[in-house]
């Protein structure tokens, strides 16, 4: 299971989860070791694969940082805060992620989108 260390240590993904919003984002920040970058994709993709199959689940996609940063963005898209609770708690994702490699740490973090003014819609 990778190592959990929230972007916001003041308000965890424990307590973004309580949070009751609809059209919310997943922005997952992976860090590990150069030489876990295979077993991390493979299991990166086994979670995905469960998670894609959850009510509620709109998209996602997987960044990879720029030359020697063994560092990953993971991006996915959600209808509520509730379908990626319920999912986020489904016993056969839970499972998979002891597939992770030791050196992850995973940096979970809920979003929704932002009116600019002539610049993005909500």
């Amino acid at each position: 299971m990778p190592q959990m260390r929230p972007l916001d240590p003041a308000f965890p993904i424990e307590r973004q989860l309580a949070v009751d919003a609809e059209a919310v984002v997943l922005v997952n920040l992976f860090t590990l070791d150069t030489a876990d970058e295979e077993s991390f994709l493979k299991a990166w993709q086994d979670d995905a694969a469960i998670m894609k199959r959850q009510p509620g689940f709109i998209s996602t996609q997987l960044h990879r940082a720029l030359g020697d940063s063994p560092a990953y963005l993971n991006y996915a898209v959600w209808e509520s805060t509730a379908a990626f609770r319920t999912a986020f708690a489904n016993p056969e994702f839970r499972a998979k992620l002891s597939a992770y490699p030791a050196s992850a740490v995973a940096s979970p973090h809920l979003f929704r989108k932002v009116a600019v003014p002539d610049i993005c819609v909500a």
